[in-house]
C-alpha cells in the first residue's frame, strides 16, 4: 500500500477581490461547507479559513490528486453552492487564478495556525500587503 504525505497551502480569491464574504457568519458558513464538500470528495483539508475576499486551505494531497483538480472542485462547487443558496447579493464568482505552495512536515502546524488566525491577522494586515509578502518570500510563510 502506498503512503503519501504531501501538504500544500492553497489560496484563492473572489473575482476582482470583491469583499463578497463580508461577515464572520457568512465566512464560517462557507468555510464549513468547503470542508464538508471536500471531505465527501476525499480531499483532506486540514484547515480552511480566510477573510472577506480570499480563502486559505491547508491540504494533504492524496496519491492520485492534482492541485488543478482539487482547486477546480473546491472553487467550482463552492461558488455554485453560494449562488444556489443566495448567500450574496450579487452573483458570486471566484477568481480563475490561485496560489499554491508545498509545506514541509516541520511547518504544518505553523501554517495551520496562520490559517486559523485569519480574522485577527486581517484586522492588522491587508490582503494586498499579505500578497506582496508572499511573493517576496516565495510564498514561504515560515520565513
Amino acid at each position: 500500500m502506498s503512503w503519501v504525505r504531501i501538504y500544500v497551502h492553497l489560496v484563492f480569491c473572489t473575482k476582482n477581490r470583491e469583499p463578497f464574504l463580508n461577515t464572520f457568519e457568512l465566512r464560517q458558513k462557507v468555510f464549513r461547507h468547503i470542508k464538508k464538500n471536500a471531505d465527501e470528495k476525499e480531499i483532506w483539508i486540514e484547515s480552511v479559513n480566510g477573510y472577506d475576499n480570499h480563502v486559505h486551505c491547508l491540504i494533504s494531497l492524496g496519491r492520485d490528486q492534482t492541485m488543478s483538480k482539487i482547486a477546480q472542485l473546491i472553487k467550482g462547487e463552492s461558488s455554485f453552492w453560494i449562488n444556489n443558496n443566495h448567500l450574496t447579493k450579487d452573483k458570486f464568482i471566484w477568481q480563475d487564478d490561485y496560489w499554491v505552495s508545498g509545506v514541509s512536515n516541520s511547518h504544518v502546524e505553523r501554517v495551520k495556525k496562520y490559517i486559523d488566525n485569519q480574522e485577527a491577522h486581517h484586522s492588522i494586515v491587508t490582503f494586498d500587503s499579505e500578497v506582496s509578502k508572499l511573493i517576496d518570500k516565495g510564498f514561504n510563510l515560515s520565513k
